[in-house]
């Protein structure tokens, strides 16, 4: 008997590893056969033939070492009730689809463009009063895919001035297109996109405007197409190139209470978030199989409601969201793309188009980032506004607007620039 105890023992043991490693078998095959196809079932299928192949293989000599009777059907059974209890557990967990919000709301001016890129863009316009100047503002929304809801409140000022103005929602993102295939969400799509759009609006010329991820993309049209840029404003953009910054431009979530940090978490570690995320490392057409564009939107929107008001001066009175709808896979996989783009700044540096940057004293973005812009585009003028976070548009509208206005109309600016490679003290 004594002899026998050792053998049990380490049979225990497999009997143990074998419970805990036949979930997470179904759960590599299940990621792993990703890589092959985007097909829902075939992931399911094989995640289950893992689970209970691992769990047999383990089990049968399991039940040998401890002498059990029967031991390869008492091993069939084991894994196939693991593997049993693996899909009710992913049934309704992973695979049960989420609430689904209604139709997307619509909006009073909301036009669209049919792209010969393939793109239905949703846009807003404001028409210039009296004679219109010859060179339209076009306003880039950060993200990707944080769209912003009508005319920008400093567009309706230029329009006033005579200049027609535009504002779009970038695709994936708000009312334009979702693609079907989500791997075609590119930086160069987006810059294809806006070229696309100057041409259908008939201008020779464009004035961009761009926010946050919207500036980093008015810098990549910019490489692109110098000629057809005017001007070009910069606020509060992001990451010139990402490759210049190893870690990152900057994240707004590390500004989060401890009550928000905890609603983060509960949001983002849900299992079948989860499995769309980790799906999108490995395959993004199977992420967006198993969790499509309405429902990933609006869990998308819950995460950033959860730190709507971080991104301000401390103490700013909290905004009223809007409700044009984020576009998860276009921010996931246009962010992934954006790392792997060429350096554009050697180009940059010999385009002399007039450009204005602008900085909030409380952005979340690094200096480094910001500054990027400063030292690589040779006409370009920094600006430092106090009293002002990332949003800077929404933080300080009246200084907002006052940059834009003089800096379209060549006057002089009515802050002054900010000339030291080092942040303020």
């Amino acid at each position: 008997m004594a002899s026998n105890l050792p053998r049990r023992a380490i049979g225990g043991v497999l009997l143990l590893v074998g419970v805990v490693v036949a979930p997470l078998a179904g759960v590599a095959g299940f990621l792993g056969t990703a890589a092959m196809t985007a097909a829902v079932p075939v992931l399911a299928a094989a995640g289950l033939v893992a689970a209970t192949g691992s769990g047999f293989l383990l089990a049968w000599p399991a039940f040998h070492l401890i002498g059990a009777r029967r031991g390869r059907g008492a091993a069939i059974l084991l894994a196939v009730g693991l593997t049993l209890a693996l899909a009710g557990l992913a049934s309704v967990t992973v695979f049960r689809p989420g609430p689904i919000p209604g139709p997307a709301s619509t909006a009073p001016g909301v036009l669209y463009w049919d792209l010969p890129t393939g793109s239905r863009i949703a846009y807003v316009h404001a028409p210039a009063n009296g004679k219109a100047r010859p060179t339209p503002v076009v306003f880039l929304h950060g993200g990707p895919g944080t769209p912003g809801e009508g005319v920008p409140a400093a567009g309706k000022v230029l329009a006033a001035k005579g200049f027609e103005v535009y504002a779009y929602d970038q695709l994936g993102a708000g009312r334009s297109t979702r693609l079907s295939d989500v791997t075609g969400y590119t930086v160069a799509r987006h810059v294809a996109d806006l070229e696309a759009i100057r041409r259908t609006i008939g201008a020779d010329k464009l004035i961009i405007v761009g926010q946050s991820w919207g500036g980093s993309l008015a810098a990549q049209y910019l490489a692109a197409h110098p000629e057809h840029v005017a001007k070009v404003v910069f606020s509060a953009p992001g990451a010139l190139w990402p490759g210049a910054l190893p870690g990152g431009d900057g994240e707004p979530w590390d500004r989060l209470t401890p009550a928000q940090k905890e609603r983060y978490d509960e949001l983002a570690s849900a299992p079948r978030l989860l499995a769309a995320f980790l799906l999108l490392g490995i395959n993004p057409r199977a992420a967006h199989a198993l969790v499509g564009d309405d429902e990933a939107d609006a869990r998308f929107h819950e995460l950033a409601l959860v730190g709507k008001d971080t991104a301000s001066c401390p103490g700013t009175p909290p905004r009223t969201p809007h409700e044009n709808r984020q576009g998860f896979y276009v921010n996931q996989v246009t962010s992934a793309d954006f790392q792997q783009v060429a350096d554009p700044r050697p180009r940059l540096r010999h385009v002399r188009v007039p450009a204005l940057i602008m900085r909030g004293e409380c952005d979340f973005i690094k200096w480094e980032a910001t500054y990027d812009y400063r030292r690589t585009l040779p006409s370009s003028t920094l600006v430092y506004i106090k009293g002002a976070g990332h949003p800077i548009a929404a933080d300080q509208p009246a200084t907002y607007t006052a940059l834009l206005e003089s800096f379209l109309l060549d006057r002089p600016l009515p802050l002054p620039a900010y000339t030291s490679p080092t942040p303020p003290r």
